[in-house]
């Protein structure tokens, strides 16, 4: 998708950080020190390996779990220490699709119930305007007038995840955290689910944080992509360009993992090699280092600062450079 942006952003992320205390053995650094700017009917594509803290994120932002540190600015308001009463006023602007439709939703209400619930609890609809919107919402997502008697254990995967996408809609919200929406479907379902949030966004000008470890998925919806490795951002560029033109030797060597079809039948796949390291109490210095094929002694001295190499275009690499020429000698 091509970059479709105000120059105002929606949601200003500074410095953010989330730190869990492990007893007896420190602090897990699952989010340490990121910003992002998620600017107005664009949709911002997280992507990284599993355990990198991208679902975290998304927590912490709509304050499902406290931030460490750092601010959230939305609507010129810092979440993180918005008193409740604002911080409340805000969530109907801000909402959630989860990656487990089946848990996200609960078991003992039908569907209309589902629906009903956020209208309720925000006071915008009784009587027969709460059910004029409820079926609304499912006609939205293309949910059958039966579907809203029926309990989600009633319905597949897909029918529940656009239970979920209804749910998140019910508010009129202007930003969706979108946490795995179709990894939990099955493939067939997925391209259904996608065309469904793309069509929407569409229709309501909504903004989307699109959490996905699937490059296929988010290259199809994403207008900017950032990579996250271990707590951090590595990479963060339009959507062409990542893919394209990519500058940081983590964000290639995980492009370089993703299936092609080529006539040739080469498949120039970069296998990482060391050990992860912890995200209990890091140590000072590039993060990917103790992987990376490009790594000298200053990499695990120094970290490395996301820096603007091209017009929006940031890499936390100071050998980009040399890293891009080695990426284009390896094809």
């Amino acid at each position: 998708m091509s970059v479709s942006q105000s120059t105002q952003p929606l949601l200003q992320i500074e410095h953010l950080k989330k730190y869990f205390e492990i007893p007896g053995k420190g602090e897990l650094h699952a989010v340490d020190d990121i910003s992002l700017n998620i600017y107005e009917n664009e949709t911002l594509g997280l992507v990284g390996e599993s355990g990198c803290g991208k679902s975290t994120v998304g927590n912490v932002l709509m304050q499902l779990t406290e931030a460490t540190e750092g601010k959230i600015v939305y609507d010129g308001t810092d979440l993180v220490t918005a008193g409740k009463g604002r911080r409340h006023e805000l969530r109907s602007q801000m909402q959630m699709v989860f990656q487990d439709p089946y848990s996200s939703l609960n078991p003992r209400q039908t569907v209309r119930a589902i629906l009903k619930s956020p209208l309720q609890i925000h006071r915008m609809a009784k009587g027969e305007e709460l059910e004029k919107r409820v079926e609304e919402m499912a006609d939205m997502v293309g949910l059958e007038p039966y579907v809203l008697e029926k309990f989600p254990h009633e319905l597949d995967g897909g029918k529940r995840q656009m239970v979920g996408i209804a749910r998140a809609l019910a508010l009129n919200p202007k930003f969706i955290v979108c946490d795995e929406p179709v990894s939990a479907l099955d493939v067939s379902v997925q391209a259904t689910i996608i065309n469904l949030l793309m069509n929407i966004q569409k229709k309501m000008g909504l903004t989307y944080l699109f959490v996905s470890h699937d490059l296929s998925v988010v290259r199809h919806i994403s207008n900017r992509v950032a990579v996250m490795y271990l707590g951090q951002i590595v990479e963060l560029a339009p959507t062409d360009t990542i893919f394209e033109n990519t500058y940081h030797p983590y964000s290639i060597a995980l492009l370089s993992a993703v299936p092609k079809i080529e006539f040739d039948g080469k498949m120039d796949r970069i296998v990482l090699k060391g050990d992860v390291p912890s995200p209990l109490n890091p140590k000072p210095g590039c993060r990917f280092a103790p992987r990376c094929w490009m790594a000298c002694e200053e990499c695990s001295r120094k970290t490395p600062e996301l820096k603007e190499v091209e017009e929006g275009h940031f890499v936390a690499c100071p050998y980009w450079e040399e890293s891009r020429r080695k990426s284009r000698e390896r094809s």
